[in-house]
C-alpha cells in the first residue's frame, strides 16, 4: 500500500470538503447525462428473436412479462464453452439482490447468453443464481445488439465503433421498453467501460485505499475468478 500523507482530524476535514465539492459536481453531471440518456430517440423492435428458457420459447416482448420496461445483460457464454465469462460472473452476482427492487420500478432484469440452455442452467445452478437466464443460440441477436461479431472486420463495430473487440464476443447491456400495444423499442445500449458503474463490487473498491489493485497484473481483472474458485 503507498504511503499517504498523516494528518490530524481538521487538516482531514478540509481536504475531504475540498473533494467533497468535486463529487457534489459529479453527481450533478451525472444526473444531467441520466436525463439526456432518458432522453435518447427509440427505435422500434422489427424483427422476431426466440429465446430458449425453463418455461420454454420466448419472443423479446415476452421476456417483460407483466413489466413496461426490459434490462437485458449480453452475459458471455459462447456455445462450445462449458462455463461463463469470469468477467460477466462479476457482474451477473449482483443480479438477484436488485430484481426484487427493480421489479418495483417497472422493470425486469434478464440475462441472454448464446450457450445452450442445459449449459445456462448447470452453470446457474453452480453460481447459486436465480436471475431468468435464456439462451438465443441463434446469433442474430446479439450481432443486432452488438456484443457478436461473426468476422474479425465487424469487431471494428465494438462500442459503436469507439473499441476494437479483442475476440468475437464481448459484454454489454441493451434496455427495451413495450408500449400499451405490444410494440417494443430498443432504447440504449452500452459496452465495455459503460458497464462499469453497473459492477457494485468495482464501486466499493473504489472507497477504499487500495482502489482496484490491479496495476500489476497483465489486464484489468486478471485477478479475477467465478465466486466459487477462490
Amino acid at each position: 500500500m503507498e504511503q499517504h500523507p498523516i494528518v490530524n482530524q481538521e487538516q482531514w476535514i478540509a481536504a475531504r470538503k475540498e473533494l467533497l465539492a468535486k463529487e457534489k459536481e459529479f453527481t450533478r453531471l451525472r444526473d444531467k447525462l441520466n436525463a439526456e440518456r432518458r432522453a435518447l430517440p427509440w427505435v422500434r423492435v422489427e424483427r422476431a428473436y426466440a429465446f430458449d428458457g425453463p418455461e420454454g420459447q420466448r419472443s423479446l416482448s415476452e421476456l417483460f412479462e407483466d413489466k413496461s420496461q426490459l434490462v437485458v445483460y449480453h452475459l458471455m457464454f459462447e456455445p462450445q464453452n462449458e462455463a461463463a465469462c469470469r468477467g460477466c460472473s462479476f457482474w451477473a452476482d449482483a443480479f438477484d439482490g436488485m430484481r426484487r427492487h427493480l421489479a418495483q420500478r417497472d422493470v425486469r432484469l434478464v440475462a441472454i447468453s448464446r450457450a445452450p440452455l442445459a449449459k445456462l442452467e448447470k452453470f446457474k445452478q453452480r453460481m447459486g443464481w436465480s436471475f431468468p437466464w435464456y439462451s438465443a443460440e441463434d446469433e442474430r441477436f446479439n450481432v443486432a445488439y452488438g456484443v457478436t461479431f461473426p468476422d474479425l472486420a465487424s469487431r471494428a463495430q465494438y462500442n459503436f465503433g469507439s473499441t476494437r473487440a479483442a475476440q468475437g464476443e464481448q459484454p454489454g447491456l441493451s434496455v427495451f421498453a413495450r408500449d400499451a400495444s405490444g410494440a417494443v423499442f430498443h432504447t440504449y445500449s452500452c459496452y465495455a467501460r459503460g458497464i462499469d458503474a453497473l459492477n457494485p463490487t468495482y464501486q466499493y473498491l473504489d472507497l477504499v485505499p487500495k482502489g482496484r489493485d490491479e496495476a500489476g497484473f497483465d489486464f484489468p481483472m486478471a485477478w479475477l475468478r467465478h465466486h466459487d474458485a477462490y
